[in-house]
């Protein structure tokens, strides 16, 4: 597992977001004093899980967060997020990359992020300790905080190794076992007085159940014969249901029929409803009849006067034929004036004078002459107008023909229509007439049947109230005598003489040899609320309650002593393995402190020795953790004994008592040979130095880079520093900036583009 990058996002003087990534196993980040190096250690810090403000050089939980310049206004919140390769699940997660991210609020309000989901900061906590990750800060040497190892109290200093050794898992399990200890010891204390508190009134009761049992002989002589009543009232009620729905069946299916008989009737009333409609159209065809006759005799009068134009315009016709070809034809009533006057002068001429007659002579000269010259001069186009004139008279004629015969067909389908909707009209009145009849006669029959119905439902009503008393008398008799009444069924019931009854002969006794059953039953409940047994259930439920409530705090109580002693069992083990981890791990640091020391000083000798001195502790860690960040942790008495750490060193060619007596460059020599040790036994991911090699002249920077390229092989190292030869092992340099509004600014330099941003 390594650190893939680092993001931060409104913290400190990082406002905008800005992300580091560390891609070799040394990594260098420089700048001038005061950019914002350090922030990116805190950042680290911020991010694991740091309670203490005052740690990151802060007081207020807002002093994290941007507050804003000029250029750019202050953000609302705070995000640092850690992103690692988890290929080897060091972290108990199965991805193969983490993250890890802590968000905060200007409320002082704390996220805290694995993989993007909500997380508790215990859990993050458990989450990086198995991989040798904690909050003490062992692999995070912040600046100014070099030698703080050193200057540490021996408790402080054991709590320092064992994050390096990974045994904060092992603490925060035994304090957590002694937690439930105590809450377990306290649970113990409390059923215990539950108990007590109970005692008195489980007497109580009992005296009360005492009573109850003196009642018990009244009810076994009650529950035989409520068991009789009942079996017998279940037994009439089941028959006379049975009964009923026998006696409801025929009429239910006789009305079903005569329900399906009246709708048919119904359907031919609605039919002959539908008679006014018909009727409404005879009229409209008698309407429609009138109307055609009174066309057909408009056109007949139209076609005979075309036939009496057609016959005059032949006639004339043959008068112009006959004049074309030198004839006349004289009309016949002038023909008979001419024979009549002719005829006359004829007469015998004794009767004629003769002035008259030859006056008459004359006369038909002239008239002769008069015709003859009134026919003379028509020409032959007269005779071709006629004829056309016939021919359009003709063909309109045979226009007129056709339309009558349509105007026929027509008259005679309505009068097919007609005579169809009358007969119709007749058959339609017999069927309505034996329809009503059939429906006055189904509406008396189901009236008949309904009453039937009606007198069925009243039995059935009264056997309903029946059945709710008898279900009354049942739950009573479940309260007095107990569930056991349930089985009434299965009583055998028996006559004076010994014999056992079927079901004819309990459902046909007469109803008051029951009723006096009943009124026997009413004696007993009442000779038992006399004896006090009335609430006599009740009592014996709370009595065996109460008990059982005992009992079980009895149960409860030998639950918790197992469980107290299995966790007197479990932190005895955790405080074996601490102690066990702890001392094997102070012995292999202890090697290797003696080999960077010699290193570092060209020999003497360096070891930490567990002493038991009289601790004041702090508060403790599960309180920071429930209850998230704290302004400044102080520390409270325990006033117990505790193992703590002591440093012994001796100089080659230098005599000292004490780690006072150390310079500043021997202190913080010390105090990197002792860090780096405790990387070696159990090396973290990765470890953050912050400027822990400012105090360091040329030569033991030199032997400084070779333990740091050392280190590298076995964890991931980011360097903050403006040491030259420090930046000369790194792979990669980071240069931190501040522009004008306070903002830090992150590039990547060459190592000669480092040297100068560091001076």
């Amino acid at each position: 597992m390594y650190l893939k990058s680092l993001e931060l996002a409104g913290f400190k003087s990082f406002a905008r977001k800005t992300e580091i990534l560390f891609n070799t196993p040394i990594t260098a980040i420089v700048g001038p004093n005061g950019s914002g190096k350090s922030n990116i250690a805190e950042a680290f810090s911020f991010a694991l899980g740091e309670q203490s403000i005052k740690s990151m050089r802060g007081k207020r939980t807002e002093d994290l967060i941007w507050n804003g310049s000029g250029e750019l206004g202050r953000q609302s919140r705070a995000s640092v997020k850690l992103l690692f390769d988890n290929r080897k699940r060091l972290l108990d997660i199965d991805v193969d990359e983490a993250t890890v991210e802590r968000v905060i609020y200007r409320d002082s309000v704390s996220e805290y992020l694995v993989n993007g989901s909500p997380s508790r900061l215990r859990d993050i906590v458990e989450l990086l300790s198995g991989a040798h990750i904690g909050a003490s800060g062992h692999h995070i040497i912040s600046q100014g905080e070099a030698d703080r190892i050193l200057s540490a109290n021996m408790r402080e200093r054991r709590e320092i190794i064992e994050d390096a050794l990974g045994l904060k898992i092992y603490q925060w399990k035994r304090e957590e076992s002694q937690k439930k200890l105590e809450k377990t010891e306290e649970n113990m204390k409390q059923v215990n007085l539950l108990r007590r508190e109970i005692a008195p009134h489980i007497l109580f009761l009992k005296k009360q159940v005492e009573k109850i049992e003196k009642t018990r002989e009244i009810k076994e002589e009650l529950r035989a014969l409520y068991g009789e009543y009942l079996k017998r009232e279940h037994s009439y009620i089941t028959f006379s249901k049975q009964r009923i729905a026998e006696e409801e069946r025929a009429p239910k299916s006789e009305l079903l029929d005569l329900e399906r008989k009246i709708a048919v009737s119904r359907k031919i009333l609605e039919k002959t409803h539908n008679k006014d409609e018909r009727t409404r159209a005879v009229i409209a065809i008698e309407q429609k009849l009138r109307g055609l006759r009174s066309e057909r005799e408009a056109l007949s009068r139209e076609v005979g006067r075309l036939e009496g134009e057609i016959a005059g315009a032949r006639r004339l016709q043959k008068l112009k034929e006959a004049q074309e070809q030198g004839s006349v034809v004289i009309p016949l009533s002038e023909v008979e004036g001419l024979v009549r006057q002719i005829d006359a002068v004829s007469a015998p001429e004794d009767e004629m004078d003769s002035g008259i007659l030859l006056a008459t002579i004359g006369r038909i000269k002239e008239v002769m002459h008069i015709f003859l010259e009134r026919h003379r001069g028509k020409k032959n186009q007269d005779t071709i107008d006629m004829a056309k004139e016939i021919d359009r008279l003709s063909e309109k004629k045979k226009v007129l023909e056709q339309k009558l015969l349509l105007i026929q067909d027509g008259e005679l389908a309505a009068q097919q229509e007609e005579h169809s909707l009358r007969a119709e009209i007749d058959k339609e009145k017999d069927s309505s007439r034996d329809a009503e009849k059939e429906v006055f006669r189904i509406l008396a029959r189901q009236n008949e049947l309904q009453g039937a119905l009606n007198a069925l439902r009243a039995r059935t009503q009264a056997l309903l109230h029946l059945e709710g008393d008898f279900k009354r008398e049942l739950t009573e008799g479940v309260l007095l005598i107990g569930r056991e009444i349930l089985e009434y069924e299965k009583v055998e019931v028996k006559d004076e003489s010994g014999k056992s009854l079927n079901l004819h002969d309990m459902t046909h006794e007469d109803r008051l040899r029951q009723e006096e059953r009943r009124r026997k039953v009413e004696k007993f409940k009442i000779r038992i609320e006399d004896a006090g047994g009335g609430s006599g259930t009740e009592v014996l439920k709370e009595f065996g309650e109460v008990t059982e409530r005992d009992q079980f705090l009895g149960r409860e109580i030998g639950d918790l002593e197992k469980s107290a002693e299995t966790l007197r069992e479990l932190i005895s083990e955790l405080e074996q393995k601490l102690d066990e981890e702890f001392c094997g791990g102070i012995e292999k640091i202890n090697e290797e402190f003696q080999n960077f020391f010699t290193l570092m000083f060209g020999g003497g000798t360096a070891r930490l020795s567990i002493r038991k001195p009289e601790k004041k502790t702090r508060r403790e860690a599960d309180d920071i953790l429930d209850t998230g960040i704290v302004e400044d942790a102080g520390d409270s008495e325990r006033g117990e004994q505790e193992t703590g750490i002591d440093i012994e060193v001796n100089l080659p060619r230098k005599k000292i008592k004490s780690l006072m007596m150390l310079s500043g460059g021997e202190r913080a020599l010390t105090s990197i040979a002792l860090l780096f040790a405790m990387s070696q036994v159990k090396p973290p991911p990765f470890i953050i130095l912050d400027e822990t090699d400012a105090a360091l002249d040329e030569a033991n920077s030199k032997k400084y880079g070779d333990m740091v390229e050392n280190l590298s092989k076995h964890s991931q190292l980011i360097l903050i520093t403006h040491n030259r030869e420090t930046m000369s092992r790194a792979g990669v340099i980071y240069g931190v900036t501040m522009d004008r509004s306070g903002v830090s600014k992150l590039l990547s330099i060459a190592f000669d583009e480092a040297v100068a941003v560091a001076k």
